[in-house]
């Protein structure tokens, strides 16, 4: 084990491992390696950003989409989702509700649904953005084209989340459609840093098909297209999709490369994931431990939030705003950390 402990403080020193080391790294970590790279990302994580924790306020306003990943309970083949849209009024409630609780950043989600158009999600962004000028507001609307997300960020956007899910070409057809494009999700993500968006990639830990040479691949990547976000957690399955079946990710992997994320990109956005959550009951707590330093938790009315499942058994549906707010503080309290009111921006 002391050879992956060298790996881990090369990765400290140079951020950066070939992909044989990180597949060596992947394979043979057991708890003592893990805890060794959560103790090192936990430093830098408060070296950086002290023991503050940005919350970001999701809106999931659309469980509408035009996509068919196998993975995900709201792909447009199932038939058992109980579909909805919000409202410009609902979506600016739920903001105006969020920043009474002290919420600075705003996450705008949805599946990709072309009810809205470019021009209306710009419509909203420029209302939020008039209402709360000093807020940030992050779409997580999917892939669109170049002309698109220029318009979203010309009326005011700051931030995008688009999970690259995979960095190894072969796996993405595995999880996907045949009418979506690897190629055209890496583009997506060029195209957001071009016009300046803060950009969120990530993956999903332990999907079907996933090789640790897979995940070696994602680090690859984040490592040369340094994200300013990273989405990382674990795969669950739904119960309305083609890996119904399938296992669960692994929480103790997605708490290591939360880990080895922090360590390699010290200055990253990192959350701590509300799947990681669900597979566990202080699985953000130990994500923060772990090195993350972001928690994203639901603003959305509490009628609808049982109809945005990605996954089965999602926690927090239930609770108000003001209720999960105040929870996730006291959280934060008993691991030593506490929430930062304000827009939390990626800072070199």
């Amino acid at each position: 084990m002391e050879d992956l402990k060298l790996l881990i403080d090369k990765l400290d020193r140079h951020k950066h491992l070939d992909k044989s080391e990180w597949v060596c790294l992947l394979t043979g970590h057991d708890d003592e390696v893990r805890s060794y790279a959560a103790e090192k990302a936990r430093s830098i994580s408060t070296s950086k950003f002290g023991r503050k924790i940005f919350i970001r306020g999701i809106v999931e306003f659309s469980n509408y989409c035009k996509n068919d990943c196998l993975y995900c309970g709201i792909r447009r083949s199932n038939l058992n989702a109980q579909r909805y849209r919000l409202t410009d009024e609902e979506i600016l409630s739920c903001c105006d509700e969020g920043y009474e609780t002290g919420y600075r950043t705003f996450v705008l989600q949805s599946g990709e649904d072309r009810h809205y158009t470019t021009e209306h999600l710009a419509d909203i962004v420029r209302q939020i953005k008039k209402a709360h000028p000093d807020c940030a507001v992050t779409l997580s609307l999917g892939e669109l084209e170049y002309d698109d997300y220029k318009l979203l960020r010309e009326a005011g956007a700051d931030r995008y989340l688009l999970r690259h899910e995979t960095a190894d070409k072969e796996h993405y057809g595995k999880l996907h459609p045949a009418e979506m494009s690897f190629e055209h999700r890496m583009k997506c993500l060029e195209q957001l840093k071009e016009l300046g968006f803060q950009t969120g990639a990530g993956l999903m830990v332990g999907s079907p098909f996933q090789t640790p040479e897979c995940i070696a691949e994602d680090m690859l990547f984040m490592e040369r297209f340094k994200p300013h976000m990273i989405g990382i957690g674990p795969f669950l399955p739904h119960k309305d999709t083609p890996f119904r079946d399938e296992p669960k990710g692994s929480y103790e992997l997605t708490l290591f490369l939360l880990s080895l994320s922090r360590i390699m990109l010290p200055n990253v956005l990192l959350p701590a994931t509300t799947a990681l959550g669900t597979i566990r009951s202080d699985g953000r707590e130990q994500g923060v431990l772990a090195g993350a330093n972001v928690i994203m938790p639901n603003l959305s009315p509490t009628a609808v939030r049982k109809k945005y499942m990605l996954y089965d058994n999602k926690i927090c549906t239930e609770d108000s705003t003001s209720e999960c707010r105040f929870c996730l503080q006291s959280r934060m309290k008993s691991i030593g950390y506490e929430v930062e009111i304000s827009r939390g921006d990626y800072s070199e």
